[in-house]
């Protein structure tokens, strides 16, 4: 996420602000702009020279739980992360509206990033296969026993268990399913992954490539989920998967490595907009300094590691002088490039960046890259 600004004092903004803290102007955000806009005492919408934008609010903002605007002449009242909305939380239960509101930022971070891609997903409708979001409250989970309801992902409905939304739940299935890592975002970029997947591969030329890099997807996937539960790790998984996860089944490798892309795309476009740069370590063989000096929505995969790899490495380092976890507690190794390779490809193909047949040395030259910084992350 680039850094964003009050449109009328560019005091700088939270991606969920409302409100500038500094000015007091009410802050919109529209997403295909990718900025704020400011409300005037008419309830008009500014932009950074005052100019009048015929925009609205998204209803949702009546709840609090939303801040994007929408074109005035759309026709619509919802906004383009809201309307792939199907079911929302009861808010007669306490606590509900607050969850929600933290569910609809993570997944509006993550639709954002898609829309900088060039691939904002569809919604569904009688004759399209789009994206729909059941956010669902679980009595079971609420009362500290096993959640009843499953997050997950089935022919493009995404179901969250309104119980991740809850810090101390959350962190407690975390522990309980020995993951180095679960969020909000880091659940919508995953489950969001098996939608693009059915979108961009099940049907298409890109199948075969696919099942080469990732396997085959045809296997039984419950009997795979029971395996995974019930073995303990693989030996050596690391060097080709990003996460243990990613070794249950092809169809969650490509969800965890699209999930990771995610990161490490909006993570360094977060990184380039601050002007953050890192200088090249102490006794490093190689350099030249990581800058993020070019769009990362845009950037061939060799790029992006070439710079995350020093950044996380660095960003990890900061977060344990704070004594907190690592920011990003996984790995990057040659093989697991290619694979993210695979995803950057696909985006840039379905949004018309790159061509079918253009940039197919891409996987080779990340992994080259790779190989120059070693693969551990951690201290």
């Amino acid at each position: 996420m680039i850094a964003l600004a009050c449109a009328h004092c560019a005091h700088l903004l939270a991606f969920d602000a409302r409100a500038c803290p500094a000015c007091g102007h009410g802050a919109g955000f529209e997403p295909v702009a990718g900025r704020f806009y400011a409300l005037d005492d008419q309830g008009l919408w500014h932009d950074g020279d005052q100019a009048v934008e015929d925009l609205v609010a998204c209803d949702n903002g009546r709840l609090g739980v939303c801040n994007w605007l929408l074109r005035a002449d759309s026709g619509r009242v919802f906004c383009d992360g809201c309307r792939h909305n199907r079911i929302i939380p009861d808010l007669t239960i306490a606590g509900n509206l607050e969850r929600w509101t933290k569910i609809e930022t993570a997944k509006k971070r993550t639709i954002h990033t898609l829309i900088r891609l060039g691939t904002p997903p569809a919604v569904r409708g009688p004759d399209q296969f789009g994206l729909t979001f059941d956010f669902l409250y679980d009595p079971s989970a609420e009362k500290g026993y096993a959640p009843e309801l499953l997050t997950g992902h089935q022919a493009g409905l995404v179901t969250i268990n309104l119980i991740e939304a809850d810090d101390v739940a959350r962190e407690r299935l975390r522990r309980d399913f020995d993951e180095p890592y679960r969020t909000l975002v880091g659940h919508f970029r995953h489950e969001i992954g098996h939608y693009y997947w059915h979108k961009l591969v099940e049907f298409t030329a890109d199948l075969t490539p696919f099942r080469a890099l990732f396997g085959d997807e045809r296997a039984n996937y419950a009997a795979a989920m029971q395996g995974y539960y019930a073995s303990k790790d693989i030996p050596g998984w690391e060097d080709e998967y990003v996460s243990r996860y990613a070794t249950m089944h092809p169809w969650e490798d490509f969800a965890e490595t699209f999930a990771h892309y995610l990161h490490i795309v909006d993570t360094l476009a977060t990184i380039g907009s601050f002007g953050m740069v890192i200088d090249v370590a102490p006794g490093a063989t190689r350099g030249p300094q990581p800058v993020v000096d070019f769009d990362p929505f845009t950037a061939d995969t060799a790029t992006l590691v070439d710079c995350w790899i020093p950044m996380a490495f660095a960003i990890n380092a900061i977060n344990r002088s704070m004594g907190q976890p690592d920011l990003y507690p996984f790995r990057i190794t040659p093989q697991i490039v290619l694979k993210l390779d695979f995803v950057n490809r696909l985006l840039a193909f379905a949004a018309g960046r790159w061509t079918p047949g253009d940039r197919e040395g891409a996987g080779l030259k990340a992994m080259i890259a790779t190989l120059g910084h070693g693969v551990d992350l951690a201290e």
